[in-house]
């Protein structure tokens, strides 16, 4: 049968609960957990079970996705092997790559490479996988991207990204001095009226947006500060570090004041992570590159 195949050895602790309660638990679709059912395309122990039955301890659950799940069940991005990825974390099912500054997440157009999609694509293929995008990071930010190497986990992680399950840290050099040690933004951000390129707080079509920063050292006239993002709108800890008067170093968008000629100073520092289909949560850092000074002269 054509599609993807997984099958999990529920832990010793498996709770008693039942098929339905578990994929829910998993983050699985509720229009595919539909189609399983009614396509009969679940297996308890080698044979077909209602989903109200109740798991044990060391069952052995066969889930079959067909295509038709989803409306992106292949991946066309063009392979592109002339860069090599940093693995920082992989399985069978996704990857935490160490992504490169000035490289875009994703292609724009069709048949577009160079990005760290296509860079995916040609390390998959080799597995006999494809590259999926999970969430992006803008071209000038450096480290963690989750990219899946399964149709089946996307809708999975987007779930944990908006349940804010997933955590993601990053480190970024601002101007100025911050006086408090630690604070929250909370300001919706939308599209700007005349320029795609950008979005400004309470823009069009604005959505919801909270970023929580705290203070490490100010040096000069620079402040480095950890960031945790509560949502994830495009440009968001740039917009937001800038309403409060405090631009990232290097940013040629929302802060045309800086004189810093060595780009954007953000980098995603860690995800942490739960692992579909296990308890596991996995904690998963990315070194600093080069091109992140430790201080800032």
């Amino acid at each position: 049968m054509v599609g993807w195949t997984k099958q999990i050895e529920l832990p010793t602790d498996q709770p008693a609960v039942s098929i339905k309660e578990q994929l829910t638990m998993w983050h699985v679709p509720r229009r595919i957990r539909g189609n399983f059912r009614i396509a009969r395309r679940i297996y308890l122990n080698g044979e077909y079970q209602p989903t109200s039955t109740i798991l044990k301890p060391h069952d052995v659950l066969l889930l079959h996705w067909l295509p038709t799940d989803f409306i992106t069940p292949d991946s066309h991005y063009v392979p592109d092997d002339s860069q090599s990825l940093q693995i920082l974390y992989e399985n069978d099912e996704l990857l935490v790559v160490n992504k490169i500054k000035g490289v875009k997440t994703h292609p724009n157009s069709p048949g577009e490479d160079g990005t760290m999609m296509n860079f995916a694509q040609a390390y998959l293929i080799k597995q006999g996988k494809r590259a999926y995008m999970v969430h992006r990071l803008d071209g000038q930010t450096t480290g963690a991207l989750i990219i899946a190497k399964v149709p089946y986990v996307v809708p999975m992680l987007n779930q944990l990204l908006h349940d804010k399950t997933i955590k993601r840290t990053y480190l970024a050099w601002v101007d100025g001095h911050l006086t408090q040690p630690t604070g929250t933004i909370n300001l919706p951000i939308g599209e700007h009226p005349t320029n795609s390129r950008l979005r400004q707080i309470n823009g069009i079509n604005a959505k919801p947006a909270v970023t929580h920063w705290t203070k490490i050292k100010t040096v000069y006239q620079q402040t480095l500060v950890r960031l945790q993002l509560e949502t994830g709108r495009t440009h968001q800890i740039r917009l937001h570090m800038a309403a409060i008067g405090h631009p990232l170093v290097g940013d040629d968008l929302y802060n045309q004041q800086s004189n810093y000629e060595g780009g954007l100073l953000l980098h995603s520092a860690s995800v942490q992570l739960p692992i579909p289909f296990s308890n596991d949560i996995k904690s998963i850092g990315a070194p600093l590159p080069s091109s992140f000074p430790v201080n800032l002269k």
